[in-house]
């Protein structure tokens, strides 16, 4: 019996351990990896083998006693929800000043990509802004000193260069081709780990009005990018640098999902510029402008807000003196449709000065073509605002304007008797709704030139029929429009 139970169980107990080791093999052949998303693995592998080495570590050396404060360390997110790689927290570790320790010497970390075997190195601007010396570190730990061949705040490209020869040089791709979803890396050195590699993908491409550079035309990503990634490349699965990572958008200082990339096609142009001249020569049209929004459209006509606004017409610029208007709105440059007026600022600073270029305009629900000689970019306008004088409200936009006081007409050339300025609106009023600002002075109600507060009114009033209301406004040294409806 015993015996015969001993059999028994040793017989189970074979069939057992056959029944696991067969289940064991199903769920390793289960576990096995599609091709599909081996090929994946191996690509990303490639990806990252292939441009490695042509990234390198920037370190940047300011003079001692010169530690600048974090509104110059970051200058792009001054009371701005975004911050700058180099955050308000990594910074107080990493970039000591006098009186804050031994590290005497303030030293700024960014990344950068070879862009030549003999030594040129593509980054960001405030990576090498202000310094004294610059130091780089390549992938096989070898150190070069760096000098800066030129440096472009408006787009926040830079060019260094280091001497030596036989480097591993990243290939530009063609940043235009880039479509949304696309797999992309961000490779660089963030918190100072050198070479780090991540992966996400295209979020959007032509990203404008973010208000961290002069020139913007970015790639957003959700790649992690993080402070010490600043200058480093974002790749495509071919290895091809397609954008140079600039800034992040977060309320930590840290990735939060939300990355913005320089385009390559742009930084290209603007390297060629720095390495071929030592500056960024720009087009210059000599216009203020800004975006169509779907009340200004209704109000000049247009079913769509494609395009840009001709809020003022510099005098004597190259628009003046190709005929072009305040209340034109240009819709293509070169016979390229505009999208909007960071669009048209981007097309116009490609532009060599002294090249001709056609803009469509249209005007008066027309359209035509006009020629216009390509000025240059030299100096920014300012802007500024003051206050003062008799009030009058009007009920219609729950503004309530004035006299514009002598002194602040004579400082914008406004004549006499020539618009109403903005005293105070309430909170929840038409004129807030559109955008007006106390300091703003109205210049037109609809095309209506404004004399004084009963001639505002009056245009008001007339205007109230058309249910949407423009107003033409001076906002400190430029001139914009505004609309909404009312009524």
């Amino acid at each position: 019996m015993t015996r015969g139970f001993s059999r028994s169980g040793f017989t189970l107990a074979i069939v057992f351990a056959f029944l696991c080791s067969f289940a064991m093999t199903g769920l390793v052949a289960y576990a096995e990896a599609p091709p599909a998303l081996k090929q994946l693995d191996e690509a990303f592998v490639q990806v990252a083998e292939k441009v490695t080495p042509s990234v390198v570590n920037i370190s940047s050396t300011r003079k001692e006693g010169e530690a600048p404060g974090i509104s110059e360390l970051d200058p792009f997110f001054k009371n701005h929800p975004f911050r700058d790689f180099f955050g308000d927290e990594w910074m107080k570790k990493f970039k000591k000043g006098p009186g804050h320790g031994p590290m005497m010497r303030p030293t700024a970390m960014g990344s950068g990509v070879i862009v030549s075997a003999d030594g040129l190195i593509l980054t960001n601007a405030h990576v090498v802004k202000d310094a004294q010396e610059i130091k780089v570190n390549l992938s096989d730990k070898r150190s070069y000193d760096a000098k800066v061949v030129g440096a472009d705040p408006e787009s926040d490209i830079a060019v260094i260069k280091i001497k030596a020869t036989g480097l591993p040089a990243a290939q530009l791709g063609d940043s235009s081709k880039l479509r949304v979803g696309e797999i992309v890396f961000a490779i660089g050195n963030p918190f100072g780990l050198n070479r780090t590699v991540t992966s996400g993908i295209v979020s959007a491409t032509g990203r404008t009005n973010m208000g961290l550079i002069d020139y913007e035309d970015f790639i957003q990503t959700d790649a992690a990018i993080n402070p010490g990634n600043s200058g480093g490349p974002l790749v495509n699965i071919n290895g091809e640098v397609i954008g140079i990572n600039t800034a992040i958008a977060s309320r930590s200082g840290g990735y939060q999902g939300v990355g913005f990339a320089i385009p390559s096609n742009s930084a290209k142009l603007i390297m060629d510029d720095l390495i071929h001249e030592g500056k960024v020569r720009r087009g210059l049209l000599g216009v203020n402008i800004q975006d169509v929004t779907e009340p200004l459209a209704k109000s000049f006509g247009r079913s769509t807000t494609d395009g840009a606004l001709v809020a003022q017409v510099i005098e004597g610029s190259p628009a003046e003196k190709a005929g072009i208007k305040s209340g034109d709105i240009l819709i293509k440059f070169n016979g390229e449709p505009i999208k909007g007026a960071s669009h048209l600022k981007n097309l116009v600073g490609k532009e060599k000065p002294g090249s001709t270029a056609t803009l469509t305009v249209y005007r008066d629900k027309k359209t035509f073509d006009v020629s216009v000689k390509i000025g240059e970019k030299t100096a920014k306008a300012t802007s500024t605002s003051t206050p003062s004088g008799e009030a009058s409200t009007s009920n219609e936009l729950g503004v309530e304007v004035e006299a514009v006081p002598k002194a602040l007409a004579e400082k914008y050339g406004l004549k006499e008797g020539e618009g109403v300025r903005v005293k105070d609106l309430s909170d929840d009023g038409a004129g807030s709704r559109m955008g007006l600002r106390p300091g703003d002075i109205i210049l037109e109600v609809d095309g209506a030139k404004v004399t004084d507060t009963a001639s505002f009114n009056k245009a008001i009033a007339n205007a109230k029929k058309n249910q949407v209301i423009r107003l033409k406004v001076q906002r400190g040294e430029q001139k914009i429009y505004v609309a909404g409806s009312v009524g």
